[in-house]
């Protein structure tokens, strides 16, 4: 079967085993072609809440099935690639965080959306990336320990210093690992291009950016800008998709480097595995672990998040 094949088969058993398909933003064209929603994790798990499917299907990581588990406990949650992890989600632990508690008594817990659900146990409220403003704003404290991305942190610090945030050494690191050197060669390679990077980038990378923002919002910038060429400073992928939307527009990446293996690793033939049912691996929480890490997902969304 060639791609298009596979795409119509699973488009046909989709519809027919009453399914939604959720694709990362992060993954791959021929991919998200055939979703149902495409986005960042949150905004997938919030709309995989008001589907009436009883069976969901994300490509993505782990971390973002167990958010659409949390918010949709009583559907059936498929991770297409069972081994498609996060790295940044897996450098902190419950143990961890409960273990220097003592040290920042008195601070709220903020935890990126991106850590897993047994983490966000022990964290007060979540946040998402183009949240995380917001969110920090909106907390009725002062002192903030933020988690796990200190990129993300510092960014968020940057624009609420009326608080004291704190935050450890943890992040994406994919994005971490673009460097100002890289950042300072795309834009003198194109020198009309705006660049549009995000707060996962380094403060020396972000520093240079003519606008940073959440991958949703990455890719909203692009699409209004009178702009016609930009330096994309996130995973490559968004790059591609923004081409082949925007076609009068010229885009490219702030590095060839800006690549998420994890989100790689699903392919077609891994969603086409799902639709039939014999594939990826059932999303399976207690209730109580899902009780406990919706707590700082609800805070969130009563700060407005």
């Amino acid at each position: 079967m060639n791609i298009k094949e596979i795409q119509d088969e699973i488009l046909r058993l989709k519809k027919e085993n009453d399914v939604c398909i959720l694709a990362h933003s992060y993954q791959a064209h021929e991919i998200t072609e055939i979703a149902d929603f495409t986005g960042d994790s949150y905004a997938l798990s919030k709309l995989a809440a008001t589907v009436p499917n009883k069976t969901v299907i994300m490509c993505g990581v782990r971390f973002m099935a167990e958010t659409v588990k949390m918010l949709s406990p009583e559907k059936k949650v498929i991770l297409s690639a069972p081994t498609a992890g996060c790295p940044m989600a897996e450098q902190m632990d419950k143990e961890l965080i409960e273990g220097i508690k003592p040290r920042y008594e008195g601070y709220t817990i903020v935890a990126y959306i991106n850590t897993t659900a047994e983490l966000k146990t022990v964290c007060d409220v979540c946040v998402t990336s183009s949240s995380a403003v917001k969110i920090v704003r909106a907390i009725d404290n002062d002192n903030i320990l933020f988690i796990p991305d200190c990129n993300l942190g510092a960014y968020v610090a940057s624009l609420v210093p009326e608080k004291n945030i704190k935050f450890l050494q943890g992040g994406c690191p994919v994005h971490a690992a673009v460097t100002r050197q890289q950042a300072e060669t795309a834009k003198a390679l194109h020198p009309d291009a705006e660049m549009l990077v995000h707060p996962e980038c380094r403060p020396a990378v972000a520093e240079l950016a003519d606008y940073i923002g959440s991958t949703s919002g990455i890719m909203e910038y692009a699409r209004k800008s009178d702009s016609k060429e930009f330096i994309i400073g996130t995973e490559n992928s968004i790059a591609e998709h923004l081409q082949y939307e925007c076609p009068d527009k010229k885009f490219y990446p702030l590095s060839k480097s800006l690549i998420c293996e994890n989100m790689k690793a699903t392919t077609l033939p891994d969603v086409l595995a799902c639709v039939k049912g014999e594939g990826g691996e059932e999303i399976v929480m207690d209730e109580q672990l899902i009780a406990d890490a919706r707590k700082c997902i609800d805070k969130m969304i009563e700060l407005g998040g």
